[in-house]
């Protein structure tokens, strides 16, 4: 891909950014320890890590997002202190964040959304149109090679599929040229044709000298992409790899042992007892009605693209949305849950797609964050007794290993990882009859993948459902008894995992989620 916007960036990259022994602390907890890395004009470097390993923290130091550090920073030569994420861009350092919700404002439009930066110093356009506003948010949206309708760019960003919430994000973070570019997870939420799209826009970044530091747990993607592989565990640097990478001691240097690139779950359980039904249901407009059996005793994985259905599936299930057309059953009765608080009392909980606004509770507690939805039963005659609290919350920590201090550490210092590991363990605390866990791997390490794989056979062994609705062809393969490919709201593939392989469900998928690894590649 050839986009004009891309000429602008011709010439960028000309200094380099380096740091020097940069370590952060909070309080006696040292997060981040005596860093030293470079990132050279044109080359995209993969920042990997498991969970807690400081790659989050790394990043806001370099973004400017916590000042807090010691050691130096450099950028094109010059040592600075960066104090926030406004002079860090202004010095040329850009971040896209994990958490896309937090780069979007509620409230304002998508095109002022684009061109945010240009509301942040309005004294430098205080006459600013609306016409004005929309043809550089056109510009900025150009550089992915998108073009989005006055309709979409007038609409209120706060409506934004968390896909397109991801390229608004990204695109501003181009607009103003940087030399060092910082991509959290960037794919997490992209479709395969989205996630080509972006990785052909960051080779032409590299092209123009561009230095991009790429954060991701998908091998594949780094495999095609990146010219170094550096290597975080514990707060600190473990490896840096030029090519060819050894992807057996990357991922050794990453969990500190040995470990398999892939771990399927083998002979797949089979359940018999049916516990839920969907009848003819409609998932999406204009789609075909499909009817489906969810099995105690089985993890059944549900494989889709965005925008396939499998997000309505859950919702119809955990009492968030109405579907189409069609009937559910729950252990063998008509089942009309007309909000969440029914689905919970009948044993069906979700864990959504979004941990940041439908998974977490900001500035509570780990504690607080696991027992919140169930304060009626750790309290006794309405009151809350803090000793079943807190046993549920250790509980959870322990069952899922947990990195935190303890149950009244902040859920906003955990990692994103660790975050998710609360958000699951929360739900499947609650002994349920069926759990429904909506992309629930989304920006997870693979020993904490493994974890809540584990987690997910024990609540199925012992006789309950577990549904896991995911993008990722190999996600499902770990942790699925049972596969069931979704295509625009059609069922594709009903098989168990033992009888099946990922050529016949890729074929099924119509094209996996992600771009596939090249040969040789993990995935």
């Amino acid at each position: 891909m050839t986009s004009p916007s891309l000429n602008a960036l011709e010439g960028h990259g000309a200094g380099v950014v380096s740091l020097a022994g940069v370590s952060v602390a909070y309080g006696s907890n040292v997060v981040l320890t005596d860093v030293s890395l470079e990132f050279r004009p044109g080359e995209i470097v993969a920042l990997l890590g498991a969970n807690g390993a400081g790659k989050s923290t790394l990043i806001k130091a370099l973004s400017g997002a916590n000042p807090r550090y010691s050691g130096e920073i450099r950028i094109g030569g010059d040592a600075v202190q960066l104090t926030s994420p406004v002079q860090a861009r202004r010095l040329g350092v850009s971040a896209v964040h994990q958490k896309v919700a937090d780069g979007i404002v509620p409230g304002l439009s998508v095109a002022e959304n684009l061109t945010l930066d240009d509301l942040a110093q309005a004294s430098r356009r205080p006459l600013r149109s609306r016409g004005s506003a929309f043809t550089d948010a056109r510009a900025a949206l150009e550089t992915l090679g998108l073009s989005w309708s006055d309709l979409v760019l007038g609409s209120d960003a706060a409506g934004l599929a968390i896909s397109d919430a991801q390229l608004v994000v990204l695109a501003r973070a181009l607009r103003g040229t940087p030399q060092l570019l910082i991509l959290d997870e960037p794919t997490s939420a992209l479709t395969a044709a989205e996630a080509e799209r972006l990785f052909e826009v960051l080779r032409a970044l590299r092209a123009k000298g561009l230095s991009i530091i790429y954060v991701s747990h998908r091998f594949g993607e780094i495999e095609a992409l990146a010219d170094r592989v550096v290597v975080l565990r514990d707060g600190r640097v473990q490896s840096d790899s030029a090519r060819p990478f050894e992807w057996h001691g990357i991922l050794h240097d990453m969990l500190g042992r040995a470990a398999e690139l892939s771990h399927d779950r083998g002979a797949a359980q089979r359940g018999h007892e049916v516990v839920a039904t969907l009848d003819g249901v409609t998932l999406l407009p204009e789609s075909e009605p499909v009817s489906l059996e969810i099995r105690a005793g089985e993890v059944l994985g549900v494989l889709g693209l965005i925008g396939a259905g499998k997000t309505e599936i859950a919702e119809a299930l955990a009492g968030l949305a109405t579907p189409l057309g069609g009937s559910l059953t729950l252990a063998g009765a008509p089942y009309f849950p007309k909000r969440p608080g029914h689905a919970i009392d009948a044993g069906v909980v979700l864990v959504p797609e979004d941990r940041q606004r439908q998974g977490i509770l900001p500035g509570w507690s780990v504690q607080q964050n696991v027992t919140v939805p169930f304060l009626r039963s750790s309290s006794v005659g309405g009151l809350l007794t803090k000793r079943l609290e807190r046993s549920r919350a250790e509980d959870v920590i322990d069952t899922l290993s947990v990195v935190t201090t303890g149950p009244d550490e902040s859920i906003d210092d955990l990692s994103g990882g660790n975050q998710q590991k609360v958000v699951v363990g929360r739900w499947l605390s609650a002994g349920p009859r069926l759990a429904l866990l909506d992309e629930p791997f989304r920006g997870v390490d693979i020993a904490a993948r493994r974890e809540i794989g584990t987690r997910l056979a024990e609540i199925a062994a012992g006789g309950a459902a577990a549904v896991v609705l995911s993008s990722d062809v190999d996600e499902i393969f770990e942790v699925a008894d049972r596969i069931v490919v979704l295509v625009a709201g059609r069922i594709e593939l009903d098989r168990y995992a033992d009888e099946t392989d990922r050529a016949s469900v890729i074929g099924a998928f119509l094209g996996a989620a992600h771009p596939s690894s090249p040969e040789g590649a993990p995935a």
